[in-house]
């Protein structure tokens, strides 16, 4: 199903797989949409009233995952066949096909620039392949699990894995190590999807959370509540402002991120040149230099999308029932009036504790729940003022000691200045 968040459209439900889908992507330019599914087919898309489609077949099992290249141009699906095939876009055609897992593959993904393809599969390997030479050039092994989804950073020189056993790792694809280990979820991890600036992480777990990683700093930072049941995925939009998340309650809940006020066009634009393949070495480096392992932290905020959100779920939405057709008109057919999409069934919105208010009212409803005596709701209170006051305070700490450090880098610059000049003088 497609939908428009902005307007009240009607939904767009396109059918013609015969069986479960189990994935779907918009392409870059938002022309075409991809889905794969357990009748081992996968199909191509436009997304408009038409609906038609053009069906891909080659794997002789259910097909677990499909995405785009970052330039459109090529498509990589994987399936329980034990297979990853890559397919031409343009021409609908099968290119070639890569033979090494010895179980199902559950996912995978291209890089930034095309060069790379990683893959996970149930036989708890990570692979990770040489488009050019059609090769596996590394392997990451997990013997507490396999992974359900492994994506790339945005500047493509690390991999993140979503675990079976609870945990979510990033691997340096450079030096061929674990760079961070997470052990934040009480069940299985089920996606993963990066911030487009590659600082921050959203993990989607059958435990019925999403939690936001910081990996700059390798901290959890939020618990998000909002699904009744397991979450099954989750995604950044393109700019990063937003994100979705789905789950085995039927549910498609959008939220708003508020990580910090900084301007991320810059970031995003470093990150555009990964798109286009260069001379070795093309890989930028990144965060951190060590390896890190991460515990739970009590310290996490939780956000329950239950307080003050409004629930624009639609029961019964409009539906305008589309059916597969055997072959694509031209994208130049396809006007923007064309596009039109229904409304998110769900808009909830995360945010940190903005006021005394939101916090007496998380406290009040914890009393109401748990029957907690008036005296020691006043001292929770208590405790959470003064735990907003910490925080404004370790806030304001960072930005002066930001500000030192960037004097002090002044300072040694301007004095390797004069030292120069007094050189060249002499």
């Amino acid at each position: 199903m497609v939908w428009k968040l902005k307007t009240q459209c009607r939904a767009y439900r396109f059918v013609g797989h015969a069986e479960a889908v189990t994935s779907v992507q918009f392409s870059p330019d938002g022309q075409l949409l991809a889905s794969a599914s357990q009748d081992r087919t996968v199909r191509l898309w436009i997304p408009c009233i038409h609906g038609e489609s053009s069906v891909l077949k080659g794997h002789t099992a259910s097909v677990r995952s499909v995405s785009f290249s970052h330039d459109g141009h090529f498509l990589v699906s994987a399936s329980n066949d034990k297979s990853i095939k890559i397919w031409s876009v343009r021409h609908q055609c099968l290119l070639f096909s890569l033979f090494q897992h010895t179980h199902w593959v559950r996912c995978a993904k291209f890089s930034p620039d095309g060069r790379l393809i990683a893959s996970c599969s149930e036989d708890k390997s990570v692979k990770i392949w040489d488009t050019r030479n059609k090769t596996c050039i590394d392997n990451f092994l997990d013997y507490g699990g396999f992974a359900n989804f492994v994506d790339f950073n945005p500047s493509g020189t690390c991999i993140a894995s979503a675990g079976s056993n609870h945990t979510v790792k990033l691997w340096d694809i450079r030096m061929n190590k674990l760079l961070q280990h997470y052990k934040i979820h009480r069940a299985g991890v089920n996606c993963v999807s990066f911030h487009p600036s590659g600082n921050y992480l959203i993990t989607a777990s059958t435990d019925g959370t999403l939690k936001i990683l910081d990996l700059l700093e390798g901290r959890l930072l939020y618990t998000l509540h909002g699904h009744k049941g397991p979450v099954l995925s989750v995604a950044f939009s393109k700019g990063g402002e937003k994100f979705a998340s789905g789950g085995a309650d039927a549910q498609v809940l959008l939220w708003k991120t508020n990580f910090d006020s900084f301007n991320y066009k810059e970031v995003l634009k470093h990150h555009i040149r990964r798109t286009h393949i260069d001379g070795p070495p093309h890989l930028l480096d990144i965060y951190p230099r060590s390896p890190h392992l991460h515990d739970e932290k009590l310290q996490s905020v939780e956000v329950n999308p239950t307080f003050g959100v409004t629930n624009t779920q639609t029961l019964d939405p409009p539906v305008i029932e589309i059916s597969s057709s055997s072959s694509f008109s031209t994208l130049d057919d396809v006007s923007s009036e064309d596009l039109q999409y229904p409304p998110a069934s769900i808009l909830a919105t995360s945010s940190k504790r903005k006021s005394e208010n939101e916090s007496g009212s998380a406290v009040h409803n914890v009393k109401k729940q748990t029957g907690i005596s008036p005296s020691l709701g006043n001292a929770l209170e208590h405790i959470v003022e003064q735990l907003d006051v910490l925080t404004l305070t370790i806030s304001i700490l960072e930005q002066r000691l930001t500000l030192t450090e960037d004097k002090l880098k002044e300072c040694l610059e301007n004095q390797r200045k004069m030292l120069h000049q007094g050189r060249q003088e002499e």
